[in-house]
């Protein structure tokens, strides 16, 4: 097991290195903006600039790019967006909000999604089932901003419940600003609820069509308890791991709808990053999503083993 967390942590650490330095080149191969043309910031952006190597050869700019940024943590200054102010600290002060609307999102859609999943296998065939069905190839199947939309003309114009964009500030843990998220929420919750009652549906059908399921009858057991006893339990060793990648992937999701509902967060900063050439913020912001989704394919593997102690890693 040991061996096998090393090998897939040195994997990440390489396909790391492969994704960032692929960024760093197309990059660097873009023009960049004179800094004269920064007006009073030109000092304090030429100064960065000198530091990150800006007028070296690139591969003596890529070693100055890892000495600096991704083992010193100095990721330069905005050039655009944020003119002279820190990369670092503007990210850090926007993660907040992204964390917060992403887990909002998780608490509220994962015990729906298991619920519905839970219940239609227990309906299997029947209408409840076949509603629940279709209800789910829909959700799935449409994009995650078409309910953003939707949302915002149904429950923030047509019937206004809920305020069309997110409140100003950062005291994020009041009822007021709880209540703006509430559209952001449904939005990203939707494809949430729909992947995890699927999955759930499908494992928990298939464990209770199990040998093991029919002799637990035999041996007096009502359905319910043993479905409680033991289908459920089954049935949650491959889904309780999915949670982690759901979680993950709603992160990257986000990064539209946090624009539609003024969402001040990482996801915003990213599109803009792309759209107005903030090299350095686009580094940072891409190093960042690289290193989630990579963090969290190990973390789901490795979870496996310790949801269900018969599953060993790394064994042939």
């Amino acid at each position: 097991m040991f061996k096998y967390v090393l090998k897939r942590i040195a994997l990440m650490l390489v396909v790391f290195m492969i994704i960032t330095s692929i960024c760093f080149i197309l990059v660097k191969l873009l023009p960049t903006t004179e800094a004269t043309q920064f007006g009073k910031d030109m000092a304090i952006i030429e100064q960065r600039r000198e530091q990150l190597g800006y007028n070296k050869p690139l591969m003596e700019q890529y070693w100055i790019f890892i000495q600096k940024t991704l083992i010193g943590g100095d990721w330069g200054v905005s050039e655009r967006m944020y003119l002279g102010q820190d990369v670092w600290e503007v990210f850090i002060d926007k993660l907040p909000a992204t964390m917060l609307v992403n887990t909002y999102t998780m608490l509220i859609a994962v015990p729906i999604g298991l619920l519905l999943g839970i219940y239609a296998a227990l309906k299997k065939n029947k209408w409840q089932d076949h509603l629940i069905s279709t209800g789910v190839m829909v959700f799935i199947s449409v994009p995650s901003y078409i309910y953003a939309f939707l949302v915002q003309y149904l429950l923030c114009f047509k019937f206004p419940i809920f305020p069309m964009q997110m409140l100003p500030g950062d005291d994020y843990f009041t009822w007021e600003m709880f209540v703006s998220l509430v559209p952001a929420i449904i939005s990203l919750g939707f494809g949430t609820i729909a992947g995890l009652a699927r999955y759930t549906r499908a494992e928990l059908c298939e464990v209770l069509t199990s040998e093991y399921m029919l002799l637990a009858r035999t041996k007096g057991l009502t359905r319910g308890q043993a479905t409680v006893r033991h289908a459920l339990r089954n049935s949650m060793v491959p889904i309780f791991p999915m949670i982690m990648g759901e979680f993950i992937g709603i992160i990257g999701g986000s990064l539209i709808i946090e624009q539609i509902f003024g969402i001040p967060g990482v996801g915003p900063l990213y599109i803009k990053s792309i759209t107005s050439l903030d090299y350095n913020f686009y580094m940072l912001l891409n190093c960042f999503y690289t290193a989630i989704g990579l963090v969290a394919g190990i973390v789901v593997d490795l979870s496996y083993g310790f949801v269900d102690p018969r599953i060993r890693m790394g064994e042939r």
